[in-house]
């Protein structure tokens, strides 16, 4: 399931809007050579830097800042007690109904691998290099957006060069000062922001948003690993266990407060 990420936009949202609010003369920030210097710099470097196959990628990566996966812990963690409780009384072939009911296409193509019987460090070697080529694919998209905000200031200070240049070359015709001054102020402006407030903490959400991808990946690894050696499911529920935050662990506590009876009949069939 995909759950969009409000605070992404609230975040650009009011950062522009705090800085516009302190512009007493929105039109005196307006230049269309300094956004050209910056924006259209910026780009071409990227060009440059990147392949053209991940520069593709731009748009995709974009919105998993806004975009995210709804993976929760303790949902895998009471899937996987599930899991154990079947394949307890019935065998792991029995799982293989479960395979349709997992969106996921890492956690059905271990869970598939388990149920072929394949030995356990041929699926450890084969999800670690599938979560392996997970990790390199999501930090080029945290290094493209950390590329981009290094080169906007960048940039910024290239117009800044060449509104100084512009300036010079006019000094003894006053009019043209301005224009060349405010092409040097503006370009590094627009570079700073754009880095600042966008660029770089992109990155940040992207980095945040892998890592917890990542740490639930491995919490599939090592439960399905756990579910093929027969493992009692109770002491599965606590290896579990032992990943949660303490927000997590407080939550599920909380739920435990009020177990229901398919909860109760779980108890007495482990008991």
């Amino acid at each position: 399931m995909k759950k969009f990420d409000f605070l992404t936009v609230v975040g650009i949202i009011l950062g522009f809007s705090l800085i516009i609010a302190s512009i007493n003369n929105l039109s005196a920030f307006w230049n269309p050579a300094g956004l050209m210097i910056t924006v259209g710099g910026s780009m071409g470097a990227l060009m440059v830097n990147f392949r053209l196959d991940e520069l593709k990628t731009v748009a995709q990566v974009t919105r998993k800042a806004f975009v995210r996966k709804d993976e929760s812990i303790l949902d895998l963690h009471a899937r996987f007690v599930d899991l154990a409780q079947k394949a307890r009384r019935e065998g792991l072939l029995v799982l293989e109904d479960e395979l349709d009911e997992i969106d996921d296409p890492f956690f059905r193509n271990g869970l598939q691998m388990v149920i072929d019987g394949f030995e356990p460090d041929n699926i450890r070697h084969i999800l670690n290099a599938e979560l392996s080529s997970l990790e390199n694919r999501h930090e080029m998209g945290q290094n493209l957006f950390k590329t981009w905000g290094a080169l906007s200031p960048s940039f910024g200070m290239i117009g800044t060069l060449i509104g100084l240049v512009m300036m010079l070359a006019e000094l003894d015709d006053p009019s043209a000062i301005g224009p060349g001054m405010a092409v040097a102020l503006l370009t590094t402006f627009y570079g700073v922001l754009m880095a600042n407030l966008i660029f770089i903490p992109m990155a940040g959400k992207l980095t945040i948003y892998s890592e917890e991808e990542v740490r639930i990946k491995e919490i599939v690894i090592e439960a399905l690993l756990a579910l093929q050696s027969g493992i009692n499911p109770r002491l599965l529920q606590e290896q579990i266990k032992s990943y949660f935050s303490p927000e997590e662990k407080r939550l599920f506590e909380k739920a435990k407060e009020s177990p229901d009876e398919d909860d109760e009949e779980d108890m007495l069939i482990n008991a």
